[in-house]
């Protein structure tokens, strides 16, 4: 291991608004929506639609939903990066510290802050809590994060940890996270990934020929998979029901978070809550392994709202599995991954 001052580690995630306040979350809604990786039209345009039309219409109804699943400890994403810190730090002897791609604690506080502590430092690692690449997470994270590093001419390295969605140590994880709650009586378990256009799968697309244009193509080898999210979400699913020795007829995919009115990845999870009963499934488990640590998605959008929906149409039990947030096996992998990084 090298010297306790040489290294650092920087888990980076998504972000939160400072509190549930309507004015915070306008403020962290215009951050997140005006980056021209989520939203990707020209500036021009995404100025008029984010700030004269989404956010107005939206920030009284996301603080809401927010104040639902507020913690004392303040955001639950926030509060459970802290935690997976806090267990990361316990088993090595660097640095470990949080930053988000929005709101607080910004890359450039995070960077400030290790270079205040630690001056002789000399290399950092920074990993993205993404195990899929997609342009609007994994992809902003890393480019905002190199944006400020250059820009600031810090003295150390910085060292990105690419995405894990096959990694074995991963898969194990994921599947020890949720192996107990498959001790229950189900009848299907649905893996709800973040959505995102249609559209970006294709722009995403190195090959150009590839991505939704290919029969079956998330199974089919391309230098496209790189950087798809679709591919990576799939690979993700099989590899895991894999390991758990889940049939294929008792899982399937779907997407979640939908925003505006343009094709997203499909099918969307909103709409097999309302249909699944009606197929005979009534006892489902629900997971989503597109976030390491609980937040508004999985807490309020799926484990409130969408527990309502899928009981509201005929099923009988819905039970949400938790995100690996501090599971043992989970920061044993944040560990491994960021070693490998070290030089």
């Amino acid at each position: 291991m090298v010297a306790k001052s040489d290294t650092a580690i920087i888990l980076m995630n998504l972000g939160s608004p400072d509190s549930t306040a309507v004015p915070d979350v306008k403020k962290y809604l215009l951050e997140f929506l005006m980056d021209k990786r989520v939203i990707d039209y020209p500036w021009l345009l995404r100025k008029v639609l984010v700030g004269g039309i989404i956010v107005p219409n939206r920030a009284a109804n996301s603080a809401e939903a927010y104040s639902k699943v507020w913690r004392e400890d303040g955001s639950p994403l926030i509060a459970l990066t802290k935690q997976l810190q806090t267990a990361l730090q316990h088993d090595l002897e660097i640095p470990v510290e949080i930053t988000m791609r929005y709101g607080n604690p910004s890359p450039l506080a995070t960077f400030e802050k290790l270079m205040k502590e630690h001056p002789h430092l000399k290399e950092v690692v920074l990993m993205p809590l993404y195990p899929h690449y997609a342009m609007s997470s994994y992809e902003t994270a890393v480019e905002y994060a190199k944006e400020i590093y250059k820009k600031k001419k810090y003295p150390f390295t910085l060292k990105v940890v690419e995405p894990f969605y096959n990694r074995p140590e991963y898969i194990d994880a994921l599947a020890e996270s949720m192996r107990p709650y498959l001790e229950q009586d189900f009848d299907h378990i649905l893996f709800s990934y973040h959505g995102l256009p249609e559209r970006h799968i294709r722009k995403g697309d190195v090959t150009g020929n590839h991505c939704y244009k290919v029969n079956d193509c998330c199974h089919v080898d391309s230098a496209a998979h790189k950087q798809c999210y679709r591919h990576q979400v799939t690979i993700t699913s099989d590899l895991v029901t894999e390991k758990l020795g889940i049939p294929r007829h008792k899982w399937s995919i779907s997407f979640q978070s939908r925003l505006g009115r343009e094709e997203w990845v499909k099918p969307y999870t909103a709409g097999l809550f309302e249909t699944l009963p009606k197929q005979g499934v009534k006892k489902l488990l629900i997971v989503c392994p597109a976030f390491v640590s609980d937040c508004l998605e999985t807490l309020e959008e799926i484990a409130m709202e969408g527990k309502h929906s899928f009981i509201s149409n005929g099923g009988d039990s819905f039970t949400m599995i938790p995100c690996m947030n501090t599971h043992p096996a989970w920061v044993k992998t944040v560990a491994l991954l960021c070693k490998e990084e070290m030089s």
